[in-house]
């Protein structure tokens, strides 16, 4: 599979949200419900499922739901409607494979993938959640290391290198990236976000090894999905990150 059209929806997302966080918390929001719910509707394509207008409403609505809930929830526990989004996507996904009948094909790996993708979708609410951290207008500081950190390792992902090279350039990229960047906007401590950076690296590596362990048979939509999902994925893991590590 050719990177390049994984690593340009996923830096041009990074950058999307990033920037949102520099205007409002609402900004972020959009940004992350756009990106949750179009990796929905492009999650069957990357799978090759049956029933793909379908399965993939279901989980755009899963993605649009999380981040809402996100937005609306109490500040103590801003990701604490995260586990019923994805317990309604997920009853969602066996009521659609029960309206199907017995007897069809691929119901096994229906199931299986379309779980993961309401997981995936859900998790970009982490986004929203991030950007609510510092209070209800947002501070852009947290999403600036992490966005930093994330495009430094897709960068690197873009190397034509082996796993056992990219992976560990991957990281320390990352790392690097997001204390440098510590320093130049307040809020993150160099420390946390060199942590904070090779954590998110390792996402982004983690990704480029699936993508490249997969047969190059998804067309546009499928792509658009899998270059998507790291960035969804990091939505969650930036948010326990800086509840964490980020005063």
């Amino acid at each position: 599979m050719k990177l390049w059209s994984l690593a340009v929806p996923a830096a041009l997302a990074i950058i999307g949200i990033v920037t949102a966080s520099y205007l409002s918390v609402p900004a972020v929001a959009v940004l992350s419900g756009v990106a949750a719910v179009l990796t929905g509707v492009c999650w069957p394509h990357l799978i090759g499922v049956p029933t793909r207008r379908t399965q993939g409403a279901a989980l755009g609505f899963v993605g649009a739901a999380a981040v809402v809930a996100a937005y609306f929830a109490p500040a103590a526990a801003m990701l604490t409607w995260l586990p019923a989004a994805v317990a309604v996507g997920v009853g969602a996904v066996f009521l659609i494979q029960l309206l199907r009948g017995t007897g069809q094909a691929h119901r096994l790996e229906s199931i299986v993938g379309i779980i993961s993708g309401v997981l995936v979708t859900a998790l970009g609410s982490g986004w929203v959640a991030a950007a609510r951290l510092a209070g209800t207008d947002g501070d852009p500081a947290l999403l600036t290391v992490a966005g930093s950190a994330a495009l430094a390792a897709v960068c690197v992902s873009l190397i034509p290198l082996p796993d056992r090279m990219a992976a560990p350039l991957g990281l320390l990229a990352g790392g690097l990236t997001a204390a440098l960047t510590a320093l130049v906007v307040a809020g993150v401590a160099w420390q946390a976000a060199a942590f904070s950076g090779v954590v998110i690296a390792a996402v982004v590596m983690a990704f480029r090894r699936l993508a490249l362990s997969r047969r190059d048979e998804s067309n546009a939509a499928g792509r658009l999905a899998l270059g998507l999902a790291p960035v969804l994925v990091l939505g969650s893991v930036v948010y326990f990150l800086g509840r964490l590590l980020v005063p």
